[in-house]
């Protein structure tokens, strides 16, 4: 059964584990190891304050299936890349072995973080206050350059991006998991492989000209775009049409469009299809479901289309699913 927490039930949790199981620092002091309590999973995160305000994290959990919710919060800068497993959000961009993530400064809006029990959590995340973030940054003026200054919003709301993983980037990843080094040597070397991996994620995020294009929308009109997606999550089996949509959070078709497509790199369509076919995972994995039954759940009156989309999205079928089958 799904679990469907705060971060306030979240931490609490941790609080409570932590009385039986504390944190261990590693034998070299570089690293502190925390165990995943029993009710969220299992496996480990190794946290290491590389320099005052950088932070590593290298992550191993096997999660249970579990739904986060985070509110409105002030965000550091943040890099993360995965070599398995999968962070889906319904309202920021997803984290998987195909896509990494670069989240800037400034307010976060709420939002929740789903996380699939069927995958196994390997990965990095890096984080830094905006101050470091432009300190390391700054060019000899001591000016972030124009391409990096969406990353630092101060006040104004965070934005986010999604470079591609690449062949570097995975090595990378796999170096910091396997760092051969303890002591003072380790916390160099994952310091310089830290820098590494965000010198190929913003190489590839400003070859995109993300960045420059992402910077076109008004807050209020990012307000009603998450509001619109609010809408097609919640009626996953009679949604609106995208027009009926559009006048429903009062902005144009147009603007809904761009605006999807600026937010999440994809279309409305798409992302009612991507969370449906979420959602039908999660029920296939529960017991007493009838692929049928699910297909009318997420909105679809045919089954053979149904098991259609869900094969093009997973790479498996509705009944491989409810067999216990995950994604190749």
């Amino acid at each position: 059964m799904s679990l469907d927490l705060t971060i306030q039930d979240a931490e609490e949790i941790y609080a409570e584990a932590e009385q039986h199981c504390p944190p261990v620092t590693s034998i070299d002091q570089v690293e502190t190891i925390c165990t995943v309590p029993s009710k969220l999973g299992s496996g480990y995160a190794r946290e290491i304050e590389l320099c005052p305000g950088l932070y590593l994290s290298i992550i191993d959990t096997v999660p249970n299936d579990l739904t986060l919710r985070i509110p409105e919060n002030n965000h550091s800068v943040q890099f993360a890349a995965c070599l398995s497993g999968v962070l889906d959000s319904g309202d920021y961009l997803q984290i998987n072995p195909q896509q990494t993530y670069i989240g800037g400064s400034g307010i976060q809006l709420s939002h929740f973080v789903h996380i699939p029990r069927s995958h196994h959590q390997v990965g990095v995340e890096i984080h830094m206050p905006p101050a470091l973030f432009q300190q390391f940054f700054a060019d000899s003026h001591g000016e972030l350059p124009a391409s990096l200054q969406p990353l630092v919003q101060a006040n104004d709301w965070q934005r986010q991006f999604s470079p591609k993983m690449t062949g570097a980037m995975r090595t990378v990843v796999r170096q910091m998991i396997d760092c051969p080094f303890l002591g003072v040597p380790k916390q160099a070397y994952l310091q310089g492989k830290v820098f590494e991996l965000i010198a190929l994620q913003l190489d590839s995020l400003l070859k995109s000209d993300a960045v420059s294009t992402f910077t076109s929308l008004k807050p209020e009109t990012i307000a009603r775009i998450h509001y619109a997606a609010e809408i097609l999550r919640s009626r996953l089996e009679d949604p609106p049409d995208q027009t009926e949509l559009a006048q429903q959070v009062g902005i144009s078709y147009c603007t809904l469009h761009k605006g999807f497509r600026e937010l999440f790199q994809i279309t409305p369509f798409v992302y009612l299809t991507r969370h449906r076919m979420e959602q039908a995972e999660r029920l296939l994995r529960q017991p007493g479901h009838t692929v049928t039954e699910v297909a009318n759940r997420v909105g679809y009156a045919n089954p053979a289309k149904f098991a259609m989309a869900f094969k093009r999205h997973f790479g498996i079928t509705p009944k491989a699913c409810m067999r216990g089958a995950v994604s190749p």
